[in-house]
């Protein structure tokens, strides 16, 4: 399982700019190279990330973005759910659509019970680490 260059990109911001305590916002040019990321694409994580309720754009010739919420507060599942990457309860690992394992009408994926014990697993870390969670020295960005 990968999650999408979206939701990597997005974590990637979020864990850079929550590294940056002394920067009150950051400029979307300095992401931009800082993080390798194509301006144009960072641009549009950046709207869907404000739009979220994480950062505030700060506009002007001196702007950029900041928080809005606290790194701590920010869970890599809610980052999950804002680009549509999110571990679904009945998602199939073999991306069959949704299984239906548990239903004496319909059979399993032939991953179905492996899949299952692994999920809730990256579930519960999905939702219990936040960006300041995951920010810290001598991780790679």
């Amino acid at each position: 399982m990968q999650l999408s260059s979206t939701s990597r990109y997005a974590i990637r911001i979020l864990s850079y700019m929550a590294k940056q305590k002394d920067t009150q916002h950051i400029n979307a040019t300095v992401l931009a190279e800082v993080l390798s990321i194509p301006y144009k694409f960072l641009t549009k994580i950046m709207t869907e990330l404000v739009n979220a309720g994480f950062l505030i754009s700060i506009r002007g010739r001196e702007g950029g973005y900041a928080f809005l919420k606290e790194s701590s507060e920010i869970k890599i599942h809610d980052i999950l759910v804002v680009f549509n990457d999110a571990i679904e309860d009945k998602q199939c690992v073999l991306g069959i659509g949704f299984c239906k394992g548990n239903d004496i009408k319909e059979k399993k994926c032939a991953l179905h019970d492996q899949w299952e014990d692994s999920k809730e697993v990256l579930q519960k870390m999905f939702k219990e680490s936040s960006i300041e969670d995951i920010t810290k020295e001598g991780i790679k960005l």
